[in-house]
């Protein structure tokens, strides 16, 4: 279990480290969505680049902070009947969760986009709109980058839930 217990500080680590980069861009974001907004409508001065950089920078937010979000609990949940449960019953269905539901999906999304993403890289995809950014083909490889830490991140969740259906004692930060 301490090798599962290191496993686990190593991906949460990376995770959380991934997370503050993410609220940056969150924050660059929000910038770039406001001063895009002033020049749109005070001064009537549109930019395609900008724009594209609002959706591509909510696209990598969106898929990198999925794990960060995973770690913190933060995905909506209907715990209605979950919450009434003993916390062993809780670790078991997001135990079982993790292995029957978001490990596959996200495998199958991974696989599924590769050919989509490795086309993209061939023809060194750009915008098809006059003043777009390039290298749409970097955006699109943020796919299989975010379900894989999405993978690492519900592997994790899926460990610090074994310890608490085993009742390992190591860990301090059990939910």
């Amino acid at each position: 279990m301490q090798v599962l217990e290191k496993i686990v500080n190593w991906i949460d680590g990376l995770n959380t480290l991934i997370g503050r980069l993410v609220g940056w861009l969150t924050t660059t974001m929000v910038l770039i969505v406001f001063y895009d907004t002033v020049m749109r409508y005070a001064f009537h001065r549109g930019n395609v680049a900008l724009q594209e950089m609002e959706w591509h920078l909510f696209s990598i937010v969106f898929l990198i902070g999925a794990a960060y979000t995973l770690k913190e609990d933060g995905h909506v949940r209907v715990d209605i009947i979950f919450m009434n449960l003993s916390k062993k019953a809780k670790a078991w269905i997001d135990f079982l969760g993790v292995f029957l539901f978001l490990i596959p999906f996200s495998i199958m999304v991974i696989l599924s986009t590769l050919g989509f993403i490795s086309n993209s890289f061939a023809v060194r995809e750009v915008s098809p709109d006059p003043g777009g950014l390039p290298a749409r083909y970097l955006l699109k490889a943020m796919i299989p980058l975010g379900f894989f830490l999405l993978i690492l991140q519900g592997f994790s969740e899926a460990c610090k839930k074994l310890m608490i259906i085993t009742e390992y004692k190591g860990r301090e930060d059990e939910k």
